[in-house]
């Protein structure tokens, strides 16, 4: 990776932060892009070689605007790894159900604006809860319906699909380079579940309980991150861990359900996604050259 640059968002904890490691201990240039700067240089502490931290909250498209402009260098990995996990109702300050408008709309504002400066690869770190995701059209930030926490998560996960289908797709006909891929880290031990710390109901302890005998750690949940990110695979594929139900084990290519190969919503959820943020494929006029 030496000479290469890789902007990691949510690289303070978790996945993240052990992909970071790993590509900052193999040469790479790494850029932690983090909503809390102190935390980032906390993490970037642990990490040998050149590590660089700027601020970025994917929460608040004011915030992602202005790491993009105050970004000018070139960038050979994307990696749009952030995320929030079944917290209670929430808003971004654009007002987006938080976990749609941070795990998709944040990174699809994110990408389409830093894509100019990218030359090698977005990778999108979806998850296996994709499955269960629907993309509600008609009430995408749960304004109409009682909020449903999984449901919420499900549905951006799907769209964090829908997206890296549709990138490929316009990267293809506009003759780029870059590649889009997605990956998901199986069941890791991280903190994206911080919030139930404080939940002792039976369920809880259960679900605790499993997680436990069937999580990785965090460096093997970055495993498909860094697979989707340097392996010679083509655009448009879904990285997982290769063992049972794919919770964990080595990486490599993964199916993905039958919803998230929809191309119609793709390209649907694509429109949907410029007008809430304002922020339009910038390879468009090339394309249609």
């Amino acid at each position: 990776m030496t000479g290469r640059t890789v902007v990691v968002t949510g690289a303070n904890s978790g996945v993240g932060r052990a992909a970071a490691r790993a590509l900052a201990a193999r040469g790479a240039r790494v850029v932690l892009a983090v909503r809390d700067p102190a935390k980032g240089e906390a993490a970037a502490a642990t990490m040998t070689g050149d590590v660089d931290v700027r601020r970025l909250d994917l929460a608040d498209l004011a915030s992602v605007r202005a790491f993009a402009e105050g970004y000018a260098e070139p960038i050979d990995v994307l990696i749009n790894n952030a995320g929030v996990m079944i917290p209670p109702l929430g808003r971004t300050a654009d007002g987006f159900e938080l976990q749609f408008g941070t795990n998709h709309l944040g990174h699809f504002a994110l990408t389409n604006l830093l894509l100019p400066r990218i030359r090698g690869r977005v990778v999108t770190v979806s998850s296996s809860g994709h499955r269960a995701g629907r993309i509600d059209f008609a009430d995408l930030n749960w304004e109409r319906r009682p909020y449903r926490a999984f449901p919420a998560y499900a549905q951006s996960k799907l769209a964090n699909l829908l997206f890296t289908a549709e990138l490929h797709r316009r990267l293809t006909e506009s003759g780029s380079p870059v590649r889009a891929t997605a990956a998901h880290p199986g069941l890791a031990a991280t903190n994206l579940l911080g919030h139930l710390d404080g939940d002792r109901s039976l369920l809880h302890r259960l679900q605790t309980a499993v997680t436990g005998r069937l999580a990785q750690s965090d460096e093997d949940g970055a495993l498909p991150t860094l697979y989707a990110a340097v392996a010679d695979v083509p655009g448009g594929s879904y990285a997982g861990p290769g063992g049972f139900l794919e919770a964990r084990g080595t990486p490599k290519l993964v199916g993905r359900s039958k919803a998230a190969r929809d191309g119609a919503a793709a390209r649907r959820l694509w429109t949907v996604s410029e007008e809430l943020t304002g922020v339009a494929f910038p390879l468009a006029v090339q394309r249609a050259r």
